[in-house]
């Protein structure tokens, strides 16, 4: 009876454990959030069409998830900006930003869920300017907006950001909220660790 308990228990312990580290409980951002976000926006100065578009996209905060889309296409030459090396390739700088962001996104249950090497340029472009060639694909999970705002205005992020612009020709990046259920880690997990421990528990029963 202990050992089935057991069998039972681990698991569910393991799941509550992932749900409650990978699960956002703190509601959509509040409006003094909102604030103090665009401050440390504006302070570091920027377009103002990028800043309004960022407070509208905090300010329609669903609390939810989400993953940014990434389109990048990759300089042949970094620009030499401070604390890029003469010889360092794109790829180069663009890990000095990665050393940043991999330990902040990890503590935030952020983290990619693709990401691989473009294997032609684009296929279909309709309206857009200059987008037939892209070199990278991307997409990054977030728990929450207030979980990537809470990356992107640290301090450390600031002189981080400025590799990531150095190596990049172009790029695009937008939101959506994944709508494919099935998709969830959480759900998968939930199956997984389902499966193996009614095969555990059977196993104990003979």
């Amino acid at each position: 009876m202990l050992l089935r308990l057991i069998v039972w228990a681990v698991p569910a312990l393991l799941y509550a454990v992932f749900f409650f580290w990978y699960t956002s409980f703190g509601g959509p951002l509040t409006q003094e959030e909102v604030e103090r976000y665009m401050s440390a926006f504006e302070e570091r100065g920027g377009d103002a069409e990028v800043l309004t578009q960022v407070r509208a996209f905090l300010e329609s905060d669903t609390g939810n998830d989400f993953i940014m889309i990434n389109a990048l296409h990759m300089k042949d030459t970094p620009d030499q900006v401070e604390g890029v090396e003469p010889g360092e390739s794109s790829d180069d700088v663009m890990a000095k930003y990665m050393e940043y962001m991999w330990p902040a996104l990890l503590r935030r249950a952020s983290h990619p869920v693709m990401f691989g090497p473009a294997v032609s340029n684009a296929l279909d472009v309709v309206g857009i300017e200059d987008a037939r060639i892209w070199n990278r694909g991307a997409a990054m999970r977030y728990r929450s907006r207030r979980d990537m705002m809470e990356i992107t205005t640290n301090p450390a992020f600031s002189g981080r950001h400025d590799f990531k612009t150095a190596s990049l020709e172009k790029t695009i990046a937008y939101p959506i909220e994944d709508a494919l259920t099935l998709t969830d880690p959480r759900v998968l997990l939930f199956f997984v660790l389902l499966s193996v421990a009614g095969v555990l528990n059977a196993t104990v029963r003979r």
